[in-house]
């Protein structure tokens, strides 16, 4: 593929020698016009036919030969100044899809531009002076490093509030317009924009994990992937190709003038299907980025429009993912502050939701918590931690009971869940908590089945009775439970029918969204395994977005199709047209430049999004 700068460079040479040509002819110079044109022609059609090798030997065919066979006709049959048209289309449709895709990818671009590079380091934080703030590249900050946000600026990286409170304008992380308040000890995520005032915040990530950086990433791999455009291209290439050389040959032979033949070719040309794809995927893309999804690529929405099953994780995903904890339930010989200040001082080494839930409730408790001096993960089981001395289990009971035999199931209400304790090889008790489903679960489950999802599960390692309940209130009925990673994914490896869409949230989903054929990741906290694993990363924290995300993805293939479908159609109705004669070589050539803008102005209504954007699913309950 040719640079921006060489194919504008191109269309300003094929327009001078055009008109050179014109110019010649009109003065009596017919000849060294001619000679002029060949030479051009002639040498575009040798590059046109080296890039043709060149993708061929990769296993692309592409539409390129029409264009090549039209150029030699019409030079074969004297028609100099049609094959300058049609050197001139192929150049400026370049071009016009290049400023095209600058049109539909600028809310993509415009989150590349804006990527914070430097930091404001307090080197001092006691002191508070500003001799101590020391500008540094943002990829040196460490994690503790106290950073100053001056107003207006961009928050590097993800780091804790330290200022008591503040604003932030966070719309290009979560497309929310409003300006968001936090307090002091709030998550603050970079690219946010800070308000009217300076704030000091802690570093908790470092640049490459924190969440701008990771978006960065998904729009750089997204921008990149061309996939889908030459599939779309390529399923068309053969048969409109021999199509509009049967259509030509034809009128040659009917006619018995070769003439007949270039007439016809000069309409065949290609550019509608070549520029048709690309401008609507990187619209879509775009149109994407806008609502908070960021969809790695345009394949990623081929696949997500034709989406026939779709998975989803409980916990965090289909549920709020914030347990609160309602109950303490010690066994024999332990005090419910014990048992609650031991687990949450384990618990701070699980990245589990569960455990931020334990360590928030001993913290509005007022529990000072312990350093371990070892622990270790043992993923979706529990954690293990030497407590001063003392061996600290937390975990599923299952895993409980494995360490300690004495341990029993607590009683759970529906939709609660426990996280069970063993001391020393002993059962020490359980700790309760609920999640509720979120306010717009049940009404995207809904969507999703009546917009063509025949089959939708649940696979979740949560216990059966909690999944039942948040089944029951989401409307899903077909619920897998008490599952290990490998077990998710392979169900949904074997889940029918496909395309299979699995959306998840957290560190475990990674696997499982990796082997669906579209993986969603709710990434609005941060969690960038599943972000790294996943296709689609949801920014904002709404599952109303995988709606949004399904209904852009087809309305964008919708209107690729039809764009390239519309050049097919007028394509054919003008080669069936000129098999007559009444259109000239360099008539044809023209008004092959109209067919081109009219398919691109199509394409580019993939940036408006579909016209039944599901907002209702957000409103409601």
């Amino acid at each position: 593929m040719r640079s921006a700068d060489s194919r504008y460079l191109i269309v300003a040479v094929s327009a001078v020698v055009l008109a050179v040509v014109v110019t010649a002819s009109l003065i009596g110079g017919g000849s060294e016009g001619r000679w002029i044109a060949t030479i051009y022609v002639g040498a575009f059609i040798v590059w046109t036919l080296a890039r043709m090798v060149r993708d061929v030997l990769r296993g692309h065919v592409g539409l390129d030969i029409l264009a090549l066979v039209a150029m030699i006709a019409t030079l074969a049959v004297g028609e100099f100044v049609a094959s300058l048209i049609i050197v001139l289309m192929l150049s400026g449709g370049e071009a016009l899809e290049d400023f095209a895709g600058r049109r539909a990818a600028r809310d993509l671009s415009a989150l590349l531009d804006r990527s914070p590079r430097i930091a404001h380091v307090l080197r001092h934080a006691a002191t508070g002076a500003e001799d101590d703030v020391h500008d540094v590249p943002v990829h040196d900050v460490e994690i503790g490093d106290v950073l100053v946000i001056r107003p207006s600026e961009i928050v590097p990286v993800d780091g804790s509030l330290l200022t008591e409170a503040a604003s932030f304008d966070e719309s290009s992380l979560t497309g929310e317009s409003m300006p968001v308040a936090h307090s002091e000890g709030d998550e603050i995520f970079s690219g946010a924009i800070n308000g009217n005032h300076a704030v000091l915040v802690r570093a908790t990530r470092t640049s490459e994990n924190s969440q701008y950086q990771q978006i960065v990433a998904l729009v750089k791999a997204a921008e990149e992937s061309h996939a889908p455009v030459v599939r779309l291209a390529d399923r068309f290439a053969i048969p409109f190709t021999a199509v509009s050389i049967l259509i030509a040959g034809a009128a040659w032979a009917l006619s018995g003038d070769p003439t007949r033949f270039a007439e016809v070719l000069v309409l065949a040309t290609p550019c509608p299907l070549l520029i048709a794809a690309p401008v609507a995927f990187l619209g879509g893309l775009s149109r994407a980025a806008r609502a908070g999804v960021i969809m790695k690529g345009g394949a990623v929405i081929e696949q997500i429009a034709r989406v026939r099953s779709a998975a989803f994780d409980k916990t965090g995903t289909l549920t709020q993912g914030r347990p609160e904890l309602v109950d303490v339930r010690p066994a024999e010989g332990f005090d419910a502050d014990e048992l609650l200040m031991l687990a949450a001082s384990a618990e701070g080494y699980s990245s589990h939701v569960l455990a931020e839930g334990i360590r928030r409730a001993a913290a509005d408790r007022g529990l000072g918590l312990r350093v371990a001096s070892s622990a270790r993960e043992d993923a979706t089981n529990g954690v293990v931690a030497i407590i001063d001395g003392r061996t600290v289990s937390v975990g599923k009971p299952a895993y409980i009971a494995a360490i300690a035999p004495d341990a029993v199931r607590t009683a759970l209400s529906t939709g609660e869940a426990a996280a069970y304790v063993a001391v020393d090889g002993r059962f020490a008790g359980a700790l309760v908590f609920a999640d509720d489903p979120r306010a717009d679960a049940a009404a995207v489950v809904s969507w999703l089945r009546s917009n063509g999802v025949e089959r939708i599960v649940m696979l979740t390692g949560d216990v059966r009775s909690t999944a039942d309940e948040v089944g029951r209130q989401t409307g899903i009925h077909d619920i897998h439970a008490e599952l290990l990673p490998p077990e998710k994914v392979r169900l949904a490896q074997e889940l029918q029918p496909r395309p299979v869409m699995m959306i998840g949230d957290g560190v475990n989903d990674a696997p499982v969204l990796a082997a669906a054929d579209v993986g969603v990741a709710m990434g609005a906290k941060g969690a960038t395994a599943a972000g790294d694993a996943a296709d689609i990363v949801i920014l904002v924290d709404s599952l109303a977005k995988v709606v949004d995300a399904v209904s852009i993805g087809r309305h964008t293939l919708r209107v690729a199709l039809t764009a390239i479908w519309i050049g097919i159609a007028l394509s054919l109705a003008l080669m069936i047209i000129a098999t007559t004669g009444i259109i000239p070589a360099v008539v044809g050539a023209v008004t092959q430049e109209f067919v081109d803008l009219a398919t691109i102005l199509f394409a580019l209504r993939a940036l408006r999004g579909p016209s039944d954007a599901p907002g209702d699913v957000r409103r409601r309950p």
